[in-house]
């Protein structure tokens, strides 16, 4: 009984209270011990108390343990029983894992870094047959093209058999030249010329069969469009053109502006105002020479007219002449993509709106000056231009009015040319008058 009363003596309350002190604790132990009066302290009290309920407390456990020993071991080795399984059971299923991975690492992994190096591969092959394709077409399209300028230029067939040029050739060849050059600029990421660029075999194709035929291309057709001629005022006293020159004329012509348009509109306005600049330059020192000279002047007069003819039948090729369709010319220009003839550009960088009047307008200002510094130098010349005034006014009119035919027509649409014929003559006959 005494065993089992024990524990009703201990506080528990006090012990178990999450704000317990044990100096706390000591110290009201020794305050109930003792009087706060006495000098001496008796500490012999409060630590019998302390002791008495420490062997109470272990003699509860002793108890406790006691009683409750088989059931603790059991539970214990029941729960010890119940981990061993746990991990026998775990091993057997870490060492299922751990073969499964084994089989996997030799049946995937391994496998899987053989196929990506296999892959790797594959695709530098491919990367080094797409640019031998690239390549290839390369020197397909510059063989073609060497094909085609041999036969622009009159070069095929070997120097035993010299041919007679074809001038279509010249716009087969700058397609084909234009092909090139866009298969060259294609060089941003997966497209076909990527890498064209480091090859050397690609380089000297540019730099010898490129670069030059495009200079050869832009030389000769300038060259055509300098020499066009179609009037046969000029050269009516030796041999007349043919209807089948003219033709051939007309066709070369054509070939020329087409090429100059694919590669660059702006070198075929620049051609052809180069054209009209070198006509009005002739023109204008051969009717200043005429005017010094006036038994000269007829047949100055029937030169510049000739001249005027060539703008006049310049004028119709161009208005027939559509611009030619190619993804890759550089044909950019806005208004040049609007226009539907190769006339349009031409006579808005003229800021005119026909090719014979801005001739005859043009001819008219710079001829103007050159007369009256006749005049002001005074002489035979001076005396002569005006004694012939009337003769060399109606020879100035009938030179507006023939120039502005186009070659070989002989009717006269009556006053369509009137307004340019009185410019030109005024220029002349107004510094004489005064």
């Amino acid at each position: 009984m005494a065993e089992s009363e024990g524990p009703s003596y201990i506080d528990y309350d006090t012990f178990l209270d999450p704000d317990f002190s044990p100096t706390a604790f000591a110290n009201s132990l020794v305050i109930a011990t003792n009087n706060p009066s006495d000098t001496p302290i008796d500490l012999s009290t409060p630590l019998s108390r302390v002791l008495f309920d420490i062997q109470e407390i272990d003699t509860h456990i002793h108890t406790l343990t006691t009683q409750s020993a088989i059931p603790l071991l059991t539970h214990t080795k029941a729960q010890a029983d119940a981990g061993q399984r746990i991990v026998t059971e775990v091993e057997a299923q870490v060492a299922n894992l751990t073969n499964g991975y084994q089989r996997l690492e030799k049946e995937v992994i391994q496998r899987y870094e053989e196929a990506d190096q296999v892959r790797v591969a594959v695709e530098r092959l491919w990367e080094t047959v797409r640019i031998g394709r690239a390549v290839a077409r390369c020197l397909t399209l510059g063989r073609q093209l060497e094909t085609q300028m041999a036969e622009a230029t009159g070069a095929a067939g070997g120097s035993n058999s010299a041919k007679k040029e074809d001038h279509r050739a010249m716009v087969r060849a700058t397609n084909t030249l234009l092909t090139v050059r866009h298969l060259l600029s294609a060089s941003g990421p997966n497209e076909e010329g990527e890498h064209l660029s480091k090859v050397i075999l690609i380089t000297y194709l540019q730099n010898s069969i490129l670069t030059p035929s495009e200079t050869a291309l832009r030389n000769r057709a300038q060259q055509i469009i300098r020499e066009f001629s179609m009037s046969s005022l000029a050269s009516s006293a030796t041999a007349p053109t043919t209807y089948d020159q003219s033709e051939e004329t007309k066709s070369r012509t054509t070939s020329a502006l087409l090429t100059l348009q694919l590669l660059n509109p702006r070198l075929l306005v620049a051609a052809l105002q180069t054209y009209l600049r070198a006509s009005l330059t002739s023109s204008l020192a051969s009717v200043g020479r005429a005017l010094n000279s006036l038994p000269t002047l007829d047949r100055s007069l029937l030169e510049v007219s000739a001249r005027c003819q060539n703008i006049v039948a310049l004028e119709k090729l161009l208005g027939g002449t559509k611009p030619p369709q190619h993804p890759q010319s550089r044909s950019n220009d806005l208004v040049e993509e609007q226009s539907r003839t190769l006339l349009e550009p031409l006579l808005a960088a003229l800021d005119t709106s026909s090719l014979p009047s801005f001739f005859w307008r043009s001819l008219a200002e710079g001829l103007g000056p050159r007369v009256a510094d006749l005049v002001i130098k005074g002489g035979v010349v001076a005396r002569a231009l005006k004694s012939q005034r009337e003769r060399v006014k109606d020879s100035i009119r009938e030179c507006v009015l023939r120039g502005s035919q186009s070659p070989g027509h002989t009717t006269r649409k009556a006053g369509a040319w009137e307004r340019e014929a009185a410019v030109m003559v005024g220029s002349v006959m107004g510094p004489l008058g005064r």
